[in-house]
């Protein structure tokens, strides 16, 4: 199963350097998207470089790319990076067979603030993007489902990751990353159909099976394959 695409709810998430600002509810039509939901994607539209880069790993000459759309604050997601991609991962990807890109498709705005803290304090290394991830999405119950004010466990789990008061300030009050996170889940609706997280696609392919081990193997295997 996967979280169902809706419009953004949490507009009044006060930071402490200030107020995050809402993310845009999305101009695709969502009936139209939900009609796209099992076609698959033409691989040079899907791997076209936007403005923000990717955050890839992997072999840039794998044979096989894998691109999710994810939200952080949600369930399902979080129940693959912490059960099925470490084995993904190991089989494919350290191997060189597989590239793998995670791409932002926030839920809200919560999840929104959440991917900007793992952009940042990656910057240009990405294995430290996936770090935090990997921290927030473990973590995901202490931080995204609680009572009350998130910000305070959300900054006591990125100081695990360097971040000091002011640079999480700074991130999560950076206007620009905010828009720039938002245009990759508006371009995932419009371009590619995604109405819920995660979404996969597999050299373009749309997974419409849960993301398992097995049902990864099912696809990429016969790809790896192919002459």
């Amino acid at each position: 199963m996967s979280e169902p695409f809706l419009p953004i709810s949490r507009r009044a998430l006060v930071l402490a350097a200030g107020s995050l600002a809402a993310v845009a509810a999305l101009p695709a039509d969502v009936a139209f998207a939900q009609r796209k939901a099992q076609a698959d994607a033409d691989v040079a539209e899907l791997m076209k470089a936007g403005d923000l880069p990717d955050q890839a790993i992997g072999a840039t000459d794998a044979k096989v790319t894998v691109v999710e759309y994810a939200s952080m604050t949600c369930g399902h997601c979080a129940n693959f990076h912490k059960k099925v991609f470490p084995a993904l991962k190991a089989k494919y990807v350290d191997t060189g067979k597989v590239r793998f890109i995670m791409r932002e498709f926030p839920l809200d705005d919560l999840a929104a603030a959440a991917s900007m803290l793992s952009r940042c304090a990656g910057g240009s290394d990405v294995t430290k993007s996936y770090d935090l991830t990997a921290i927030l999405f473990e973590k995901q119950e202490e931080w995204a489902f609680v009572k009350g004010n998130p910000v305070p466990k959300l900054f006591e789990i990125a100081k695990q990751a360097g971040f000091t008061q002011d640079s999480f300030d700074k991130c999560l009050t950076d206007q620009k990353l905010l828009e720039q996170i938002t245009a990759i889940r508006e371009r995932g609706s419009s371009k590619f159909g995604v109405n819920s997280t995660p979404s996969f696609f597999i050299n373009g392919k749309r997974m419409n099976d849960a993301p398992t081990v097995e049902s990864f193997e099912k696809m990429i295997e016969p790809m790896l394959k192919a002459s």
